[in-house]
């Protein structure tokens, strides 16, 4: 072994690990941990004190929902759990799964409750399971037939039943740190008697896992399975082994940001060849579909704006449609808005207006709020003025009480942040503006 793992010696193997784990399993199977103290990560949930261990040690299971991208160890924490708490361990996936799967799942648990055994449900992927698959395991989760366990990589505040959330705990578990992926790329070198990786293939293979221990593992026994346990792995053989599955990015390196930022400068220079190139070559680069989509609905807001308000709402539309289509079907909706961004009228003026009054406001210190516009609700605000001799707007000619004021006294002149740009439907929102404010100035002059 080279001594680039020095630093993190492997722990022992449990006794027994061997026969419960046979050679030919999956190494992400095989390393699976088999205690709590094998758990690498999630330490905001697992060192002394915190929710998971406090629950652990105590031996008082609760329902709980785990929430985390893949391979941060979801299901190996339930398997623990149910372990600890000598529980039957039934698994559902809301993937492949369905009433009959939940029927049985119910079953079995009254087996083992009359068997005076606890029941662990785990339901994978739980966001998967429609409403009324949620809501079957409500009245069981009540009685306390079992304890509900259900892992999701969506937010479960949009993608889980409020009935089902209130009901359980959320658990936030965040991608492997690359101090962990690194000692678990030592477990696995021993585990498959192997040597370790140079450190530069260590660094993309880390990078490639991208905080999910499973593709780390996986990754690594296949290349170890291509060139053999005694061949030296360097980013060569990476290359070789893995080809167009190694070009990723590395989140916060250079040629990540460098790529995002020449697809956003694209679209800001009405480019549409250059804008699907760099966003194709973010998604062979293995960058996750849904930030693109967030840098999609920020060029929306930041370059397009009330030039094309249907910008905004397209980007809206395409993040939906990939959601219920996934990839590569739902890829097609977000080429279909680059194009749209590209191609759509420009201006900053909304974005430049926000950072305008930003900085305004920031400096300028904390002004009251007029009589006229304060909100009167008792008899005592009515008694001070508030709200007196404002001018409703739906009651004056156009809708709009010209030469009305709506900054505090003391602004006068009140500044302008807002500049319509001379394109798109900004054009007639700046001839409106125009006339408005020549109202104003008539009102004024009538005083």
């Amino acid at each position: 072994m080279s001594d680039l793992f020095d630093a993190h010696p492997a722990p022992p193997q449990p006794a027994g690990a061997a026969a419960a784990r046979p050679a030919y399993a999956p190494l992400a199977e095989r390393l699976r941990p088999r205690t709590l103290d094998e758990v690498i990560g999630q330490y905001d949930l697992l060192d002394a004190g915190k929710p998971l261990r406090v629950a652990f040690e105590s031996r008082q299971p609760h329902s709980m929902i785990l929430w985390g991208p893949p391979g941060v160890g979801k299901t190996t924490l339930a398997r623990l759990m149910a372990d600890a708490f000598d529980a039957q361990f039934v698994q559902i996936s809301a993937v492949l799964g369905g009433v009959k799967e939940i029927r049985e799942a119910v079953e079995q648990a009254r087996v083992a409750q009359a068997q005076g055994r606890r029941c662990i449900v785990f339901v994978d992927e739980v966001h998967r399971f429609n409403k009324s698959q949620q809501d079957a395991f409500l009245p069981h989760v009540e009685s306390g037939l079992f304890t509900f366990i259900g892992a999701t990589t969506e937010n479960p505040s949009f993608e889980v039943n409020s009935a089902l959330l209130s009901r359980a705990t959320v658990h936030v578990l965040q991608p492997i740190g690359e101090d962990d992926l690194r000692l678990l790329l030592e477990r696995a070198c021993a585990t498959l008697a192997a040597l370790a990786p140079q450190a530069s293939a260590v660094t993309r293979l880390i990078a490639y896992a991208d905080g999910d221990a499973r593709r780390l593992l996986n990754t690594y026994e296949n290349v170890v399975q291509m060139v053999g346990p005694g061949a030296v792995i360097d980013e060569a053989v990476l290359e070789r082994c893995l080809g167009a599955q190694l070009r990723r990015y590395d989140k916060g390196g250079e040629q990540f940001y460098d790529t995002i930022s020449a697809l956003h400068k694209s679209v800001r220079g009405s480019d549409p060849d250059a804008a699907l190139y760099w966003f194709v070559r973010m998604l062979d680069g293995g960058v996750d579909a849904r930030y693109i989509v967030r840098r999609l609905v920020r060029m929306a807001s930041e370059d397009i704006g009330l030039a094309d308000p249907r910008a905004l709402r397209l980007c809206l539309d395409a993040a939906e449609t990939y959601e219920r289509l996934g990839s590569p079907e739902g890829e097609l909706a977000l080429a279909e808005a680059v194009v749209y961004l590209a191609v759509a009228p420009k201006s900053n003026a909304v974005y430049t207006a926000y950072k305008a009054a930003r900085a305004f406001v920031q400096k300028d210190g904390t002004r009251a709020v007029p009589l006229h516009l304060r909100n009167a609700p008792t008899a005592l605000m009515k008694q001070l003025d508030y709200g007196r001799d404002y001018r409703y707007a739906h009651d004056e000619a156009d809708a709009y009480a010209a030469g009305e004021r709506y900054f505090p006294d003391a602004l006068d002149p009140p500044p302008r942040f807002y500049e319509p740009a001379p394109r798109g439907l900004e054009i007639k929102i700046g001839d409106k503006l125009a006339q408005l404010r020549e109202r104003d100035a008539q009102a004024k002059k009538a005083r």
